[in-house]
């Protein structure tokens, strides 16, 4: 695809062109049956690319492997070589060990599992193996949305379930009696978009895998794991640690060919999201098919709209994202994959991997956090021989005029690590209730989940969780152990957000979010209409709502404190120090205020008096000492300013050091903290226990507070911008900021002298 001749002004700061190259094949490998051969060849496919067969050989073999080639390379393909060679012909060739044989026998024949992140990427794939696959292969998705028969026939009789982490543990691992045939003769496991898997999120699955295992391992069967991403710096240790294995072998030299891709860095002239709906209208007008990739629920039906009134060709725009029913996912997907919609405002929602033909190119509204999303995000264009045309834009944000200020960090950087803690005892302490209820635990149990299992076993028992008997730990409890886990957020069943008059469901909202979403008297917007919210009833776990279009959108405010638990690290930094260790917050949510829908004009504030919340989680902390602080020359009000500026800054750059986007963390900075005694900023992860990007900012804390000073420096503002200081997640709603100040701080904490006065 050339360039588009109108993409050359001004807002144009620097395009990337990819040339095409061509791809490398080799062999079928010999133990593929011929009835699978036949099958793949049928749909055009008449030889495998290098990194499918080096992928299929290792697992074929029985060794746990990740794949990490670019975006439609044919993973696919890959992992379903050895899965069809084993499930999908009756008298599969057998690879595994010959001690297996005989366990093999008496349970008659193998099964495979796949997991993927979101339910959307499960029925793509389900798509791409049923048009592989030969006749007859008992292949199925099960998800949430699965009925009574669909849910029956995975479990008595298909040979290749795709399912999620989420169904896996609330339903399969609970009931897994009822599923003791398929766990019994699991032989594949395949873990897609395996860099997703980070974070609290990423330690909750590893859990869940560790409690698979465990089950697997008492029905006589022990499955090799294949993961694969398309975006992935440690694989094979990351991978490693998400499936509790030291060893991962590693395919990541890519042998299939690609598309030319131009990747434009885009500077608004206006905002990110007025430019990107206007750039979305006219790439459809022009008859290509476009995504365009927001942050928010909010902006992906903001953007829609707006873009939609753009077009003049008739081309239909819609939004998709979290949130919406499952009707109206599988509407908005269908219609793309039609080409009936020729463009959708999306969240991360949309992001993995759904395969549709003939998307031409990507919208990107901000840098999405980290490198691993973008080109995940990036990668959804060009599939095929098709061409790829990627927009990236620029929002008023500290992270992304850096990036755009620094291009080869972009272009020439690899992918950030994944950060993933299976260990962290707020996660696995659930879980070991959860694994104690499907099977007692034992002490033999540390090989799935670590030395720290007795210790971990022995608190819940204190807490009256679990009963210690000779023979190990027990549930005893009525309830499910599992219902009280939540994999995506840590805070139970999501919300419903209902209409008042006829009690219809309209969409969700998580639990951790809804004091901030659907607070009395927020506007919630839902597939392009607007919903004011009558009244919050958290208890009942609902937000009773009416349509209505008033004008304004709602920002909440909210106020945060910050108690220092434990010191577990401390240095030297500069003229001052950086800890880490562990924190307690408390926030709640005071009031919001009432902003113009064109303008963004605050039109007034509304107190609101809402529950305090208390997070216990890791973070990491600057202080400066009195003597410092006395030599810069700031009142009270200016060094106030001074540390919310260089919070604000920091936590937006923290995303270059540490996989993260600025919503996984917050902060809090204070001229006095009763914990220090000094002047403190601290950054802090936003889930219980913590996820590691704390840690990791201080580990790079001279890298990051160099770039967050750089920043502060070179921003071409007057007094403070969202390129700079300004959050678009403060709670006090950006009050007391000082640009200058902040600077002059973060050059005194580094010892840079010359700044300080």
């Amino acid at each position: 695809m050339a360039l588009p001749a109108w993409m050359t002004g001004d807002e144009v700061v620097h395009v990337h062109h990819r040339p095409a190259s061509a791809g490398r094949t080799t062999e079928w490998p010999a133990w593929l049956p011929e009835p699978v051969r036949a099958s793949i060849e049928a749909r055009g496919v008449a030889r495998p690319w290098s990194h499918q067969a080096e992928l299929a050989e290792h697992v074929f073999a029985g060794r746990h492997a990740a794949i990490c080639t670019s975006t439609a390379s044919g993973k696919t393909l890959a992992y379903l070589l050895p899965v069809m060679a084993a499930t999908a012909v009756e008298d599969g060739v057998l690879g595994r060990p010959v001690e297996s044989v005989r366990a093999r026998l008496v349970r008659r024949k193998h099964t495979a599992l796949y997991l993927a992140p979101t339910k959307a990427l499960a029925h793509d794939q389900l798509r791409s193996a049923t048009e592989l696959g030969p006749g007859g292969w008992k292949v199925t998705c099960l998800d949430g949305d699965s009925d009574t028969q669909e849910r029956r026939f995975a479990r008595d009789f298909a040979s290749f379930v795709l399912t999620n982490p989420d169904m896996l543990h609330r339903s399969v691992l609970p009931n897994h009696s009822r599923w003791a045939a398929f766990l019994g003769s699991l032989r594949y496991v395949v873990i897609d978009e395996a860099h997703r898997y980070r974070g609290v999120f990423g330690a909750h699955v590893a859990a869940v895998i560790r409690r698979l295992r465990r089950l697997c391992r008492s029905y006589g069967a022990d499955p090799v794991f294949v993961l694969a991403s398309a975006t992935a710096t440690n694989a094979g240790e990351a991978g490693g640690r998400l499936i509790g294995e030291n060893h991962v072998e590693v395919v990541s030299e890519d042998g299939s060919p690609h598309a030319a891709r131009d990747v434009v860095l885009w500077r608004p002239a206006d905002t990110a999201p007025h430019d990107a709906a206007q750039v979305m209208a006219r790439l459809v007008d022009e008859g290509r098919q476009v995504i365009t990739f927001v942050a928010s629920r909010t902006m992906a039906e903001l953007i829609a709209l707006r873009a939609q009134d753009r077009v003049d060709s008739g081309g239909r725009i819609a939004s998709y994202r979290s949130g919406y029913l499952a009707t109206d996912r599988r509407g908005i997907e269908g219609a793309l994959s039609s080409g009936r919609l020729r463009g959708v405002a999306a969240t991360n929602a949309l992001e993995l991997g759904i395969d549709v033909a003939g998307m031409d190119a990507v919208v990107i509204c901000g840098f999405p956090g980290t490198l691993a999303a973008l080109w995940q995000q990036a990668g959804r264009a060009g599939r095929g021989e098709r061409d790829a045309l990627v927009v990236l834009m620029a929002r008023q944000d500290p992270l992304d005029t850096y990036l755009f200020e620094h291009p080869e960090l972009i272009f020439e950087a690899p992918v950030e690590t994944t950060v993933l803690h299976p260990d962290n005892p707020y996660v696995l302490g659930p879980h070991l209730c959860a694994a104690a209820q499907e099977m007692a635990l034992t002490e033999t149990d540390e090989r799935w989940f670590g030395p720290r299992l007795a210790a971990l076993a022995d608190q819940l028992v204190r807490q009256q969780l679990l009963r210690r008997r000779p023979t190990g730990w027990f549930w005893t409890r009525p309830e499910r152990a599992v219902d009280s886990i939540d994999l995506r957020s840590l805070g139970g069943r999501p919300l419903d957000i209902v209409e008042a008059d006829t009690g219809r469901v309209v969409g969700q909202v998580e639990r951790g979010a809804a004091d901030r979403t659907v607070h009395p008297g927020a506007v919630y917007l839902h597939l392009g209409e607007q919903w004011v919210v009558d009244e919050y009833q958290p208890d009942q776990l609902q937000a009773l709502v009416h349509a209505e279009s008033p004008g304004y959108f709602t920002q909440p405010k909210s106020l945060s404190e910050v108690r220092i638990l434990a010191t577990t690290d401390s240095r030297t930094f500069g003229h001052g120090m950086v800890h880490r260790g562990e924190v307690e917050i408390t926030e709640q949510v005071i009031g919001y205020l009432r902003r113009d829908e064109q303008t963004g004009e605050v039109w007034d504030q509304t107190p609101l008096e809402m529950d305090e919340h208390v997070l216990r989680t890791r973070a990491m902390w600057w202080t400066l000492p009195s003597e410092l602080v006395q030599r810069m020359g700031l009142d009270a009000v200016q060094l106030a300013g001074a540390a919310h500026a260089a919070e604000h800054c920091a936590i937006g750059l923290l995303p270059m050091f540490a996989p993260c986007d600025r919503w996984d963390i917050g902060g809090v900075s204070t001229i006095l903290h009763p914990d220090t005694n000094c002047c403190t900023i601290i950054v802090h992860d936003g889930h219980p226990g913590g996820a590691g990007f704390a840690d990791r900012g201080y580990e790079r804390a001279e890298e990051w507070a160099l770039a967050t000073l750089e920043r502060l420096e070179q921003c071409t503002c007057e007094g403070g911008c969202p390129r700079c200081i300004v959050s678009p997640k403060c709670g006090n709603a950006n009050q007391v900021l000082d640009r200058d100040a902040a600077r002059r701080l973060m050059a005194s904490l580094l010892g840079i002298d010359d700044f300080c006065a």
